[in-house]
């Protein structure tokens, strides 16, 4: 299989696997944060039953997929064409996401302030614009309604938002 993929390089985010994600990054049993982001970016809903139908080395490729213009048009068109024939059905293709809190540095969403008060932690909105796409993007997914929130504290403290500034 072939894909439009490069190496981490300074400032490289669509192939970074976070710390908090160690639990099933090493086999990647479950779609890291560098991979969700690349589907919203493309406009795919990749479910975790399509995500075990790929191959360890499948599931890779996407991890290292580059995540610019024309690589996220070939990602959308072959998870469409791969997913054909797997579990549960074709992946979906969505609207690429445009605009989304995560995209929005200057302003920290409210849900993102709402979960971490309920864990009695607070994010200033200077940190919050001082972090890359990838982590608010992260920040974002973790403080979904309804979710758990059992990463979300390690991922504040990965980015360095539990310590004073």
């Amino acid at each position: 299989m072939s894909g439009p993929c490069s190496p981490q390089g300074p400032g490289a985010i669509h192939n970074r696997l976070f710390g908090f994600e160690a639990d099933f990054s090493g086999d990647l049993r479950c779609l890291p944060m560098a991979v969700r982001r690349k589907l919203d970016l493309a406009g795919v809903k990749l479910k975790l039953v399509h995500w075990n139908g790929l191959s360890p080395a499948e599931r890779l490729t996407l991890v290292q997929w580059n995540d610019d213009g024309q690589a996220l048009q070939e990602l959308r068109n072959w998870l469409l064409e791969r997913s054909r024939n797997l579990p549960d059905g074709p992946a979906k293709p969505l609207e690429p996401a445009q605009a989304c809190d995560w995209q929005q540095s200057g302003t920290l969403p409210g849900e993102v302030d709402l979960s971490c008060a309920q864990l009695g932690l607070k994010i200033e909105p200077q940190r919050w614009s001082n972090l890359d796409e990838l982590q608010r993007f992260a920040l974002v997914k973790l403080s979904h309604p309804g979710h758990e929130h059992r990463n979300l504290p390690r991922a504040l403290d990965e980015f360095g938002l539990l310590t004073d500034p």
